[in-house]
């Protein structure tokens, strides 16, 4: 006789639900009904740990669920203590703050969560009545938190789960002092989960002093971008961007986010696009937070084909089926050059993105290509651009370096 029992088949993706990560019934009726039937990987490997009340260190690229890898459970903490309790969730951007906020409510309202959204750009008084409500979930940027504790309008003695999201983002922003200083009122005896699309050694070092032996979750090492992004690159030089700009905007006809690293050139640009007849809007810190909602509603709704955007948006625009990115300006450092990409190509759809060098920024494009261990396939430009006198683009070169990018996408020859 057989005494061994069968092995039990290995899920497909397609089969894993969220049952059995430790979601109770009434809250995972609420995920059918909303249409949540099948976990993301960061969901499905942080849930399970965060709902036993450990601390975690999330690392997952942007569009990945993230949101829901923590919202849940620090739901189902708040409903355990039957309301008794709080959540702190600090974000690098307004526009962040708000659509975490969206996704908490979509979740909680059906349970009677109430939240606040703490963000700077609009009165402090609004925001004060409704503390006053004791919401059980806060949510805000730095900056606008620590202004109510130092005017004692926000107590959080009684937090028993803290997130930090996009964490790497806002130390790089310049945060760091006002995130000690919150940590330095919220309760010691707390569940701290820390997410973020990536994690320099100096982020981890921060954020184990204030966490209590970490579980680090991983779905892709730091600098991984998505599998099903295609990259291209353009070697131009500055006075001809724009009407390559305009060129690829003929070529594709969807939604076009555009990345620029100055706000003023970024009105420019967006200036430039309207008056050739192409519905653009932009957003960046000069815009209000009204202005920046409004130009995010209209990218979303299609009312705007083209978001003319700093990085200020990199992180902070949660748009769906966003067909191409395009980097007019390569960014400050290669770490932003996965958060831009990462809003196209999300939740599994495939996605484009386009980045313009001019003929000195080899350096920088290698740097990018050593984070993502891509190989930025260069293009040949189009006919018709405008004639400068300045370095042919022709110089452009990468500098050597004996690590080598696998390469993962071939070269585009459309203009020929």
């Amino acid at each position: 006789m057989n005494n061994h029992l069968p092995t039990p088949p290995i899920k497909k993706e397609s089969e894993i639900t969220f049952g059995g990560l430790g979601i109770a019934p009434k809250i995972l009726d609420t995920l059918s009904r909303l249409g949540f039937t099948t976990p993301t990987s960061i969901q499905h490997k942080a849930i399970p740990v965060a709902v036993e009340g450990k601390d975690i260190i999330g690392i997952a690229q942007t569009g990945t669920g993230k949101t829901l890898a923590f919202g849940i459970p620090l739901i189902q903490q708040i409903l355990k203590l039957q309301g008794k309790t709080k959540a702190l969730i600090i974000l690098p951007t307004r526009e962040l703050a708000i659509q975490v906020n969206e996704t908490i409510q979509k979740i909680g309202k059906s349970f009677g969560i109430k939240s606040v959204v703490l963000i700077g750009g609009t009165h402090i008084r609004p925001q004060m009545r409704e503390l006053s409500f004791n919401p059980h979930v806060i949510i805000g940027t730095p900056g606008r938190i620590a202004d109510h504790i130092q005017q004692k309008t926000l107590q959080l003695y009684n937090v028993s789960v803290l997130v930090l999201d996009e964490a790497d983002r806002m130390f790089d922003m310049g945060f760091a002092p006002q995130i000690n200083k919150i940590l330095q009122f919220v309760n010691k005896d707390r569940q701290t989960m820390l997410f973020s699309a990536t994690m320099p050694d100096g982020i981890v070092k921060i954020a184990t002093h204030h966490m209590k032996l970490p579980v680090r979750v991983e779905i892709a090492r730091a600098g991984t971008t998505a599998e099903n992004v295609e990259h291209e690159l353009f070697v131009v030089k500055k006075e001809q961007k724009l009407a390559l700009l305009k060129k690829l905007l003929q070529e594709y006809k969807g939604s076009v986010l555009v990345f620029l690293r100055v706000k003023h050139n970024a009105r420019k640009v967006c200036d430039h696009l309207r008056a050739s007849g192409v519905t653009s809007a932009e957003i960046h810190s000069n815009r209000s937070l009204n202005q920046r909602k409004e130009a995010l509603e209209g990218f979303k709704n299609g009312r705007f084909r083209v978001l003319v955007a700093t990085d200020i948006a990199s992180r902070g625009i949660d748009v769906k089926n966003i067909e191409l990115v395009i980097n007019f300006d390569l960014p400050e450092n290669a770490e932003d050059y996965v958060h831009r990409i990462g809003r196209t190509g999300r939740a599994g759809m495939s996605g484009k993105a386009i980045s313009f060098a001019t003929p000195d920024q080899g350096q920088m494009v290698r740097e990018i290509e050593m984070l993502t261990r891509i190989n930025l396939p260069i293009s040949k430009l189009p006919e018709g651009l405008p004639v400068v006198a300045s370095q042919p683009a022709g110089n452009f070169q990468r500098p050597n370096n004996n690590r080598r990018p696998q390469q993962r996408n071939k070269p585009h020859r459309r203009f020929r």
